[in-house]
């Protein structure tokens, strides 16, 4: 009736004792948990992360609200409305909520936005659309709040004109990633010039390319980081490096059909050696003098999640068109022949491909496709997704209906999402295996 506050000495007292004990818990353990401990909001003082014990997780098991995984578990699926020629960011954010260490992140709402004007941020936005996907709603969302922040921060893809899914996609990383720079985890690298974000950590390769002098053969390396890894297809105007004549078995579960391109042949293609001519001479660091050379890439370091890019879109002087050639895929890539450290293994471009390397920190598992259905001039892009195990959905705009390992093997391919089968722990080198999706 006063408005006036009732305080109960009783509850104070406890309130009082349990903070006590909270804080000698918090002196005591401080070194070892250091790296773990957040700030509690309001309040000064820090708090260990809560560790379940055995009673909390029998009470957990017992809870009747708990989301258990089956094979009608449907959380996390749901269409996109297409807001007029949307279909290119639909897809990418059907790919991006998918990927499970971006997923986990936003789920536990680890943005922190440091932004003059929070309703600008991107990455706000990508927290807003983690919840509303796997709210359990099965309406359609209304995207229309994302586009409009995507036509603000990347002005070169506003309208509704068709655009291009892989340059949507690179812009909303590069987005995302100057988004982020204000997170916790992005201040903590030692290195200024080093952002450790989110997207960097999930996304970022390094992709090292070694010059050789042909005089001299020294050889000059530089590693800038990569996002994505754009691969050139046959019938394009750029030479393709042919396959191996007499090669037989499989390399990464592809069946090598004769006249069928496969992924591991676009990577072969890749990282051969390349001679740059007399019409492209460097100046050796060694010789002092302008010689051939030829060039080489190679992954120096291989991201969480690997994004390879089919350049299916030609645009040259002499035409604009796009190439169709079906591209063989696997459900399981082992990215190693194609590692800085196998170089010594390939042999003028030949590819020494072992039957087991037995490292799996390098393998990863197929879990988005990107497709592009129609011309260049007028197309509409689908995406496949993996919801869990070998559980294969078709997203479609608004619709989306299950499929078959068979139906994503067989499609196109634009845009191909493998992620990681083992992540390592940087700060104690302990492997990790995500058993529970891959």
């Amino acid at each position: 009736m006063c408005k006036d506050y009732v305080y109960d000495k009783d509850i104070e007292q406890i309130a009082k004792e349990e903070q006590g004990e909270a804080l000698k818990l918090q002196a005591s353990t401080s070194t070892e948990v250091s790296h773990q401990q957040c700030s509690m909001p309001g309040l000064s003082e820090k708090y260990p992360t809560w560790e379940t014990t055995k009673p909390e997780l029998e009470l957990l098991g017992h809870n009747p609200r708990r989301r258990r995984i089956t094979s009608s578990f449907t959380i996390g699926l749901r269409g996109l409305i297409n807001l007029g020629n949307t279909c290119f960011m639909n897809c990418i954010v059907q790919a991006l909520t998918h990927t499970p260490i971006l997923r986990d992140f936003f789920l536990s709402d680890r943005h922190r936005c440091e932004m003059p004007s929070p309703e600008l941020c991107l990455v706000c936005e990508m927290s807003s659309l983690f919840r509303e996907l796997y709210s359990g709603n099965p309406s359609p969302h209304v995207p229309y709040k994302l586009l409009h922040l995507v036509w603000i921060h990347a002005r070169h893809l506003a309208g509704y004109r068709q655009q291009d899914a892989h340059e949507f996609l690179i812009a909303a990383l590069d987005v995302l990633h100057r988004h982020c720079k204000g997170d916790d985890a992005g201040k903590a690298a030692n290195n200024p010039n080093h952002c450790n974000c989110i997207i960097d950590q999930i996304f970022t390769g390094g992709l090292q390319s070694d010059v050789t002098c042909q005089a001299c053969h020294g050889v000059s390396t530089t590693i800038d980081p990569c996002w994505d890894i754009s691969l050139d297809l046959p019938g394009s105007c750029t030479s393709f490096w042919p396959m191996s004549p007499g090669r037989e078995g499989s390399v990464n579960g592809e069946s090598h059909i004769p006249g069928i391109t496969t992924l591991t042949d676009c990577l072969r293609r890749f990282t051969r050696p390349e001679h740059l001519g007399s019409s492209a001479k460097i100046k050796c660091g060694s010789c002092q003098s302008y010689q051939e050379s030829t060039k080489q890439l190679t992954m120096n370091k291989l991201p969480v999640v690997a994004c390879f890019h089919f350049k299916r879109f030609e645009h040259s002087a002499k035409q604009r068109r796009k190439i169709t050639t079906y591209i063989s895929f696997p459900l399981e890539l082992d990215m190693t022949p194609f590692m800085a450290s196998s170089k010594e293994s390939r042999m003028n471009g030949q590819l020494q491909l072992p039957t087991n390397s037995g490292n799996d920190e390098n393998k990863y598992s197929l879990f988005a496709v990107v497709n592009h259905q129609g011309t260049l001039e007028s197309g509409h892009y689908t995406s496949f997704i993996r919801h869990h195990k070998d559980q294969w959905f078709k997203c479609d705009d608004a619709v989306i209906t299950k499929a078959s390992i068979k139906d994503v093997l067989d499609s196109e391919g634009y845009l191909l999402f493998y992620h990681k089968q083992v992540l390592e722990h940087e700060s104690e080198k302990v492997k990790e295996v995500n058993t529970q999706a891959y």
